[in-house]
């Protein structure tokens, strides 16, 4: 049997992978995080509900309109991104002159009511969302089987967050959103309507928690909680990645994930907590993050 580092080879490759889809999934949540709370200094704590959104959305266009995984990975963060639009223009907005920590309550009262209210229609059992036929099977690598809908979250995620990392940083539009941030009046007075990209980066950042909840849902049980602990994690990543830092938000998840994995091979009983222990340790020698400003 071949070993790696003291442990057999297929375990060691599975729970690679395991952390890499799971790394996905936090760099994805926590790019949604870091650019609200970076552009719009927002801690928006229902982040996790609107995941849970995306993955209801998605198993609701199937199952009652017939609408297929395709087109549900654009529809159902265009709803939920809706539904964000809706909530920064008449209940954030109302407390967007006021201290941070009212935007917070906020958003976790938000997140009780959302997740309260799925709970009521649709109990907690959670309803299975199938894997489109595209994706279905695996590919044998010889030293382990990669399942092609794993791999395709993999992609997908990295393309999505580059993509939002070159549209901040690069382009006009990201400059906008930049400079509306740190100097609304001066962005108006030259004609750029800043509450409408408030509101808009808002909504974006919303669609992407909910099109993490569309690539999650073939994979885990659609359910009113699975957005709930997961949130909890990606809280952590964000503060080990620096608040408001799309590269750290991104790099971040993608690392703590494969960390994740593999202490399930060498210590499974410090999985749980391994994130929050690495999490504790940056804020002691670096409390910016690692990628955070002043870090």
């Amino acid at each position: 049997m071949t070993m790696i580092f003291g442990v057999p080879a297929a375990a060691f490759y599975g729970q690679l992978l395991l952390g890499l889809i799971n790394g996905a999934f936090y760099a994805l949540l926590s790019l949604g995080l870091a650019v609200i709370f970076g552009l719009l200094k927002i801690i928006n704590f229902s982040h996790g509900a609107q995941y849970m959104l995306g993955a209801f959305a998605a198993y609701l266009l199937l199952s009652v309109l017939g609408i297929n995984y395709w087109a549900a990975l654009f529809l159902a963060p265009l709803i939920v991104g809706l539904l964000g639009v809706l909530i920064e223009r008449y209940l954030l907005r109302r407390i967007a002159h006021i201290d941070h920590i009212y935007g917070l309550l906020l958003t976790f009262g938000l997140a009780l009511v959302i997740q309260g209210t799925f709970t009521n229609w649709f109990g907690v059992s959670g309803s299975r969302y199938p894997v489109p036929e595209l994706l279905q099977g695996g590919i044998n690598l010889g030293f382990m089987f990669l399942p092609i809908y794993r791999a395709w979250i993999v992609v997908v995620a990295l393309v999505v967050c580059f993509g939002v990392w070159f549209m901040i940083e690069k382009t006009k539009l990201g400059g906008y959103l930049r400079a509306g941030t740190e100097n609304s009046a001066l962005m108006q007075a030259f004609g750029v309507n800043v509450p409408l990209l408030v509101t808009l980066t808002y909504g974006f950042g919303v669609g992407l928690a909910a099109l993490g909840g569309v690539l999650a849902a073939p994979v885990y049980s659609v359910s009113p909680d699975m957005g709930s602990n997961l949130l909890i994690v990606v809280f952590a990543v964000v503060v080990i990645g620096g608040m408001g830092s799309i590269v750290g938000a991104i790099l971040t998840g993608l690392l703590m994930g494969i960390v994740e994995g593999l202490t399930k091979v060498y210590y499974p009983e410090a999985s749980n907590v391994v994130i929050f222990l690495v999490m504790i340790i940056v804020l002691l020698v670096r409390p910016a993050g690692l990628f955070g400003k002043g870090a």
